[in-house]
């Protein structure tokens, strides 16, 4: 069965948002990387730091772990335990990866949700995180994040639906082809 050119042009779309979720990740970490030893540094030397670093790497972390996040959930490569579908036959297994797909697309899902109206709440009340610049603004990639993954779990689980009913269990297994892939 081969993809049709609407298919091709979703893989080859899909392939520059996750190599443009990868290069965003390698620029977060990458600050990282670098303030954290220059904050020593200026620190150990010179008896003083900047003063916005500190709270900056605090956001850089959470940013850095749900993007990870993210990413892992493009390829489902989420930490979980898994014995029961190696013992399982295909179809039973592709049905235990809708249910579990599914309770972690509703599941982040509703912490997407949740989030999104803390980040609205924060943007009313105007608190500010350093340097008089909004809170929201960095927190916003909570609902963001979950929001990606909620959807792509969905997606995923079904892509399973569709590769249960269709008798071709070995495409379900790993995901949809919309939810899933690598950007190599």
């Amino acid at each position: 069965m081969s993809a049709g050119p609407g298919e091709k042009e979703a893989g080859g779309i899909l392939r520059v948002l996750y190599r443009l979720e990868d290069v965003f990740l390698a620029l977060l970490l990458g600050a990282m990387v670098v303030l954290a030893p220059l904050q020593i540094f200026l620190r150990n030397f010179f008896d003083a730091g900047i003063v916005w670093i500190d709270p900056l790497l605090r956001v850089l972390v959470l940013w850095v772990g749900l993007m990870g996040a993210v990413a892992a959930s493009r390829s489902d490569r989420h930490i979980r335990i898994d014995a029961a579908s190696k013992l399982l036959s295909p179809r039973a297994a592709a049905v235990l990866g809708i249910l579990t797909g599914s309770f972690t697309a509703a599941v982040a899902g509703i912490v997407s949700w949740n989030s999104g109206r803390f980040v609205a709440d924060e943007r009313e009340f105007g608190s500010t995180a350093f340097s008089d610049i909004p809170a929201w603004m960095f927190e916003i990639v909570i609902p963001v994040a979950f929001g990606l993954i909620a959807l792509r779990y969905g997606l995923r689980a079904l892509g399973q639906v569709k590769s249960l009913l269709t008798g071709d269990l070995g495409a379900g297994s790993g995901g949809s082809g919309v939810a899933s892939g690598s950007a190599s």
